[in-house]
């Protein structure tokens, strides 16, 4: 098959379901574990209000996940290591009549958790499960690496895909041309910078940058200039300006710091769905008025904000980083 007749849809193109995964690794969340699972579970019964959620689990999980989900949910047994599938999860294209989950290498974020086999063999296990037509692809890439605005644009970060601990056999112009022929999109963008202390994804886009509309890019800004991120957002902004795309800045970068660990809960790691956007939060001041603006943004969709942002930082990620959209064949 060729995949220059399908493209990915953008984000807030209409979904068939979103896909979850429960909360696996005890080396990750620790004692935190029961607040990791009632973080998921509230997360897939709030997107249940809008559209099918399927929550994968591991086999021997899957009813304590089905109970705390509700009967709105439902569950499913596939082994996993992790519950980041939109990074282990198939990326979708459609065109011509057809559905195809791309299935990428996936290498643990560049070897950092062991062991991942059950991970790097999810999204094919669960096109197959769900009956949907696959398609592997031999490079790594994490769903969360990679954004597109519905126009022919991907946007990425150069210090995770340009990273050697992913593809190192593979120059900037290689990873451009795969990314453009598979996705099936027209050029790439390419900001220098994810989030200073994003060291686990090694600066995923989703953290710092989301399409909102064709051309239109909301983006990460940091009020604070004695953090890092003040100086790299700002230089993200300016790269994107320069591309040609609008930008609307969100200028608040809330940090938490749970069990000891602080790291940023960025609003930009939002998740469209079917009539809403859901936000993560995590009890800062401008909470409100963070989701205000973007409620400005995105008219005739609900803006909810969930209060699951510290938990899923502090195993490093948030919202988009746990779910996966099933585009409407």
């Amino acid at each position: 098959m060729s995949a220059l007749t399908l493209s990915m849809p953008p984000e807030w193109a209409p979904h068939e379901r979103t896909v979850i995964c429960w909360p696996v690794r005890d080396d990750l969340w620790g004692s935190h574990r029961a607040e990791a699972e009632a973080a998921h579970a509230a997360l897939a019964r709030t997107i249940s209000g809008y559209e099918p959620v399927t929550m994968i689990a591991e086999p021997e999980a899957v009813a304590r996940a089905r109970a705390a989900c509700g009967d709105a949910v439902e569950v499913i047994g596939i082994p996993i290591d992790d519950s980041w599938f939109r990074d282990t999860g198939p990326v979708y294209v459609v065109g011509d009549g057809r559905r195809v989950g791309t299935a990428w290498r996936f290498n643990a974020w560049g070897g950092k958790f062991h062991p991942y086999d059950d991970d790097a063999r999810v999204a094919c296990a669960w096109l197959d499960h769900a009956r949907h037509e696959a398609r592997t692809v031999d490079m790594v890439l994490e769903g969360g690496s990679v954004h597109v605005d519905g126009a022919g644009t991907i946007v990425t970060t150069e210090q995770c895909l340009l990273h050697p601990n992913r593809n190192p056999d593979l120059d900037r112009a290689a990873i451009e041309r795969r990314l453009l022929a598979e996705l099936g999109q027209s050029r790439v963008v390419w900001l220098p910078h994810g989030l200073a202390l994003d060291d686990g994804t090694d600066g995923h886009v989703d953290n710092v940058a989301s399409p909102l509309a064709p051309g239109v890019l909301a983006m990460q800004g940091c009020d604070d200039p004695a953090e890092p991120d003040h100086g790299r957002m700002r230089a993200n902004a300016e790269v994107a300006r320069r591309a040609g795309l609008e930008v609307r800045e969100v200028p608040v970068l809330p940090f938490s710091t749970h069990g000891g660990r602080r790291a940023p809960v960025p609003y930009l790691n939002f998740y469209f769905v079917n009539g809403a956007v859901i936000v993560p939060t995590c009890g800062h001041p401008a909470d409100a008025d963070m989701l205000a603006l973007i409620g400005e943004w995105v008219p005739g969709r609900d803006v909810v904000g969930l209060d699951v942002g510290a938990i899923l930082a502090y195993g490093g990620g948030g919202i988009h980083c746990i779910t996966q959209q099933v585009p409407a064949a």
